[in-house]
């Protein structure tokens, strides 16, 4: 089957999910993560088709963030919780193959023509195997738990793909993963950033202007990639609001945020990337604390110096992101408490608050 966005779809049960494993707990070289399970019989809308997604583990390491190809697979709007994965707080988008789901009617919840078909049930992989896999065969003395898991082993289930392939964006609007005017208006930043910004024919400030005027006659975001104010992020300005899941912060505006940011827009080590700048200004709540996290290129647990939060529904929307344009793969933006301003509720007024935060949302989605 080939589903879209919107299409429901059942989860199938443990026993069919785990006659389609091997023995490591794969499918096609992708895990399925332990958490996964809970959500076996549940009827859910499928919130993306992850035909493509970014590579988050070895782009670190050339600089490239290229794009990957990935067969049979969707996302439904369900998170990875991090119990499995030595309490990682990440919140990643889960990969689901086709494989484990069958799709259903909407309207009343039968199983739909296409699936009537019995399921083919064959020796596979057990609950145990499935739980042993969250940890790396490869486990150095000395050095923690080296974890497995959907995002650390995406390269062993992907495949590259070129930002040149126009197959991909026809994907994208066919499958309901962007609408042709949002994939219009993508294609137009592009086509724009390249014919100004080029090396031979580089306009710079005036072309970042004529952008910005034009954007403001809509109230369209500006132009998204600035460099920071400062020499360097070693000195750049913290902050510490303490703030929990379900405060209320706004986030403050581009212009003031370059102040806390270096010419390479990180403020100690944490980057600011344009796919922030269209939040900026809007009000969200806190939805996690991070404190620690896997680090997708080794497996290892990391710990932050300085936390950072995690907002609802702030996350990146790939509008302005080279060779990974419409990646529906709806990575966490994390931010530093210094991006961010505290939002008392008595100050809007409750009804005020939440038509705030609900304006907010749809504008990010």
């Amino acid at each position: 089957m080939t589903l879209s966005a919107g299409d429901w779809v059942e989860v199938r049960s443990k026993e069919e999910i785990l006659a389609t494993l091997d023995g490591n707990g794969r499918l096609d070289g992708m895990p399925f993560m332990p958490q996964m399970f809970k959500w076996c019989g549940q009827r859910l809308q499928v919130y993306r088709r992850a035909h493509k997604t970014c590579d988050t583990v070895t782009g670190y390491t050339t600089g490239e963030w290229l794009g990957r190809r990935l067969p049979n697979a969707v996302h439904l709007d369900l998170r990875c919780d991090g119990e499995a994965y030595g309490g990682c707080q990440a919140g990643c988008l889960i990969f689901w193959k086709e494989a484990w789901l069958k799709p259903v009617d909407g309207n009343d919840a039968t199983s739909t023509e296409r699936d009537r078909q019995p399921f083919r049930i064959s020796p596979g992989c057990t609950e145990r195997a499935v739980w042993d896999a969250t940890k790396s065969p490869d486990q150095p003395p000395g050095k923690g738990t080296k974890y497995a898991c959907q995002a650390t082993e995406l390269p062993t289930y992907t495949q590259p793909l070129k930002w040149w392939d126009a197959r991909q964006y026809a994907e994208d609007i066919s499958s309901g993963n962007v609408s042709t005017a949002k994939a219009f208006r993508g294609f137009l930043y592009f086509a724009y950033v390249k014919t100004t910004m080029a090396r031979r024919h580089r306009l710079g400030r005036p072309a970042r202007w004529i952008y910005d005027r034009i954007q403001s006659l809509w109230g369209g975001v500006p132009f998204p990639r600035r460099r920071g104010d400062l020499e360097t992020d070693k000195d750049a300005p913290i902050a510490d609001l303490q703030l929990q899941p379900g405060d209320l912060v706004r986030i403050r505006p581009h212009k003031a945020i370059l102040a806390t940011i270096d010419k390479r827009t990180n403020n100690r080590g944490m980057g600011f990337d344009a796919e922030m700048v269209p939040y900026c200004g809007k009000v969200f709540r806190v939805r996690t604390r991070v404190e620690k996290f896997i680090d997708e290129r080794t497996g290892y647990i990391k710990r932050m110096r300085t936390p950072a939060v995690i907002l609802d529904g702030v996350y990146c929307q790939s509008r302005y992101s080279e060779n990974r344009l419409f990646c529906p793969r709806s990575i966490f933006a994390w931010w530093r408490e210094v991006w961010l301003e505290k939002v008392p509720t008595e100050a809007l007024g409750h009804a005020a608050t939440e038509a705030n935060v609900e304006v907010a949302r749809r504008a990010a989605g």
